[in-house]
């Protein structure tokens, strides 16, 4: 079993939005990260979209997006990123998912060797004592939510699982400072950290280490559409 990752596909069957306009990476995005995904991902594998999904409003909008990846091999697993407006109760969006389609939401899922969990984050990591009074309340209400899905995943850890956080946000700032989420990691001894949200990130470390743990940085644009390998 191998995990891949890739974010931020900011999808759009029913509602045309394309993203050509913010430059040439995204000229026939999908078409390269499909064929890649044919070509990688075998049926028993893993593929992580750590949030910005789709650009959809409603619930029944998303269908068309999650629909074109039913024939892909593979199992895959979103978290909501801060553009999925359409993710309103995790419930009703379960029960929509196709076979071998999960989402978490400050839970987590096991499979053979691999516990994965996640949650959406919140912005401000690079300055928290400059947050206005209401982004530090989503802030530290985000921490809590990271808090649970770890606590979430600890509990179905068996002997020589890895375990993968999602989050879709950025957990440090572009100089790898600790933060609050970073520590969260750090005290449950997660193996990987995959985020998104970033775009036109110029500053290169898209992989990084930080206190023994990697972090891998997924957002399509910033890895060239290609699906990144985890473990």
């Amino acid at each position: 079993m191998k995990i891949f990752a890739i974010s931020d596909l900011h999808l759009s069957v029913n509602n045309p939005k394309p993203m050509d306009i913010f430059g040439p990476v995204w000229e026939g995005y999908l078409d390269k990260i499909f064929t890649q995904w044919k070509e990688k991902v075998s049926g028993d594998d893993i593929v992580l979209m750590a949030g910005d999904f789709s650009w959809a409003m409603k619930l029944d909008e998303v269908k068309s997006d999650i629909d074109i990846f039913r024939e892909l091999p593979g199992k895959k697993v979103i978290i909501k990123g801060n553009h999925d407006y359409w993710w309103k109760s995790i419930s009703s969006l379960r029960g929509i998912l196709p076979e071998n389609f999960y989402a978490i939401q400050n839970d987590a899922i096991r499979f053979d060797g691999f516990v994965v969990c996640g949650t959406r984050g919140w912005k401000g990591v690079e300055n928290i004592d400059g947050l206005s009074p209401e982004d530090k309340k989503i802030f530290d209400r985000e921490v809590l939510r990271l808090g649970m899905t770890l606590e979430n995943a600890q509990k179905m850890r068996q002997e020589g699982d890895k375990l993968i956080c999602m989050i879709h946000y950025p957990p440090v700032d572009i100089f790898h400072h600790d933060s609050p989420f970073s520590e969260l990691i750090e005290r449950y001894n997660v193996d990987a950290v995959v985020y998104g949200h970033l775009h036109g990130y110029k500053r290169g470390d898209t992989q990084f280490v930080k206190n023994n743990i990697p972090y891998y940085l997924t957002s399509c644009d910033m890895v060239d559409n290609n699906l990144i390998e985890i473990f």
